[in-house]
């Protein structure tokens, strides 16, 4: 920690859960930081209590996780080697910390592949080269799902084996962010008034 940092009591160094640093972006004054950090620590002991290799390929594959608002539950940014997972998804208590965890599994799969590509220097063209990229983070969920105590786990297999019956289109659609961001910014102004 710098002086400065020191003097204004502050820690400046990222915060760490099981050994992949941490970024918070809270835009929501309705959701507390502290909740959102406990069950993002709940998800990771998962995935290293289950999927201890999967958490090990994480912590090497990715700069960390990205806590923020964002129209969809995960996502892995390439450019940064990030995570995202997503601020609202993190806060509801309604589900199990499993489908969270399941969702930062399925990106670090993504991480994988594109540290893969790295390494060989190549990226797929082929056509249906992101529904075969989808299909492998979600046979990742599927075998996690599989690991997990049966409760834990039901729901994490129910959408993982959903989703691996879809066709290309829809199990890697093609999203409109701009259109993505507006429905959500909608939402959240419908939840601050």
């Amino acid at each position: 920690m710098s002086w400065w940092a020191r003097l204004l009591g502050r820690n400046t160094e990222p915060m760490r859960l099981h050994g992949v640093a941490v970024e918070l972006q809270n835009s929501r004054p309705d959701i507390d930081d502290a909740i959102v950090i406990e069950r993002l620590d709940e998800a990771l002991a998962l995935i290293a209590r289950f999927a201890p290799e999967r958490l090990r390929h994480m912590q090497r594959d990715v700069r960390g996780i990205r806590v923020m608002r964002f129209p969809t539950r995960g996502a892995y940014f390439p450019d940064e080697r990030i995570i995202l997972t997503e601020l609202t998804f993190l806060a509801r208590r309604d589900i199990p910390a499993s489908p969270v965890a399941s969702s930062i599994l399925h990106e670090s799969v993504h991480a994988r592949v594109h540290a893969f590509r790295r390494r060989v220097g190549g990226q797929s063209s082929a056509p249906d080269a992101m529904a075969r990229e989808e299909r492998l983070c979600r046979r990742a969920e599927l075998a996690f799902g599989r690991a997990l105590p049966a409760a834990l786990g039901a729901p994490v297999i129910e959408r993982a084996v959903a989703t691996l019956t879809m066709a290309d289109a829809d199990v890697a659609p093609v999203v409109d962010w701009t259109l993505a961001a507006e429905r959500q910014r909608a939402v959240d102004e419908g939840n601050t008034h």
